[in-house]
């Protein structure tokens, strides 16, 4: 019923049971993976109206923190997750305590697990997921050029004097302000084209 990648590595769809709506796939060697992505398979799909949480498991002492992550269902059947960054430090209430502990056994330092409650969609979307864990996007990255580009075209703009009102120096090189309005005009276009242009 569900798979998860990491990166770097094959698909694991060796997938635990350790409730009737729990499931779990131990993560070896966690720290070289920084995204997983978890998904349906498309062998079995979630009862109608129902979900799975996704918990990122870490060991605390002789406990697992649990921390969610988010959610997958038939109408999103795969997430796309950041944990190079999560790590829990408390154990906090989770689906996955008390008897489903037992039934993961332990989990050694260099291990994690991934958990997978099945649940009520209503129930699902009032969760909130860890900060960090949505892999990062070129959203971020476009909103800074554009505003830091008009940073600096406000900034150089504010230096603009009018020859007509006060007299041009001659050991000074002078750029009309026309020719920076133009190149930010065709920065911001490039960078809506493709936000990668920069890069070629």
């Amino acid at each position: 019923m569900f798979g998860v990648l990491a990166s770097g590595r094959l698909v694991n769809t060796n997938v635990q049971q350790a409730a009737p709506n729990q499931f779990f796939f131990t993560l070896e060697h966690v720290e070289g993976i920084h995204h997983i992505v978890v998904f349906l398979t498309g062998q079995i799909p979630f009862a109608e109206g129902f979900g799975g949480s996704i918990y990122f498991g870490w060991a605390v002492g002789s406990d697992i923190a649990w921390q969610l992550l988010g959610y997958i269902s038939n109408d999103k059947p795969s997430a796309i997750f950041k944990i190079s960054k999560v790590r829990p430090t408390e154990v906090s209430i989770s689906p996955f305590g008390g008897d489903t502990m037992e039934t993961m056994g332990e989990v050694s330092a260099q291990n994690a697990l991934l958990g997978i409650s099945v649940e009520p969609l209503t129930m699902i979307l009032q969760q909130t997921p860890a900060d960090n864990t949505q892999p990062s996007t070129v959203e971020p990255f476009v909103d800074f050029t554009q505003k830091m580009l008009q940073n600096f075209v406000n900034y150089a703009g504010s230096f603009a004097i009018n020859p007509a009102i006060t007299p041009l120096s001659p050991n000074q090189t002078y750029i009309p302000s026309s020719v920076l309005e133009r190149w930010y005009a065709n920065f911001q276009h490039k960078l809506q084209m493709d936000p990668n242009f920069w890069k070629t």
